[in-house]
């Protein structure tokens, strides 16, 4: 049984408010779970006490037990210090210019430097 530490979300529509909980991988998001480890509610401020509570303890058993943090759970226990904090994903390059639109663009810029500093030079 492969288990993941994850949120499950709970609140009304538009009020979002989430469960830290241990659950199986095939369960659904919001379906049967193990255990409740803790609370996320993101309309709080980040200060706030109430904002992110987790047990510590109990995370850092299930942890030991082989469950996996998925994305945001396992920076909410980076933060905390419980786990070592995975690098960020690279993003994709699809909102980029085409190839000779970049080149275009570097070869333009390059003229406006140019003309810049003939112009300081004049």
């Amino acid at each position: 049984m492969a288990l993941k530490i994850r949120l499950a979300r709970g609140g009304s529509k538009k009020r979002p408010f989430y469960r830290v909980v241990v659950a199986d991988a095939a369960s659904p998001r919001d379906g049967r779970f193990v255990e409740k480890i803790g609370t996320y509610n993101p309309l709080l401020e980040q200060g706030n006490a109430e904002h992110l509570v987790i047990n510590k303890e109990r995370a850092q058993y299930w942890l030991s037990v082989g469950a996996q943090p998925t994305d945001r759970v396992n920076s909410f226990l980076a933060n905390m210090g419980v786990v070592e904090p995975v690098a960020k994903r690279e993003l994709t390059l699809k909102n980029l210019p085409k190839k000779k639109a970049q080149e275009r663009l570097k070869a333009e810029a390059a003229a406006k430097a140019a003309a810049a500093e003939a112009q300081e030079q004049a």
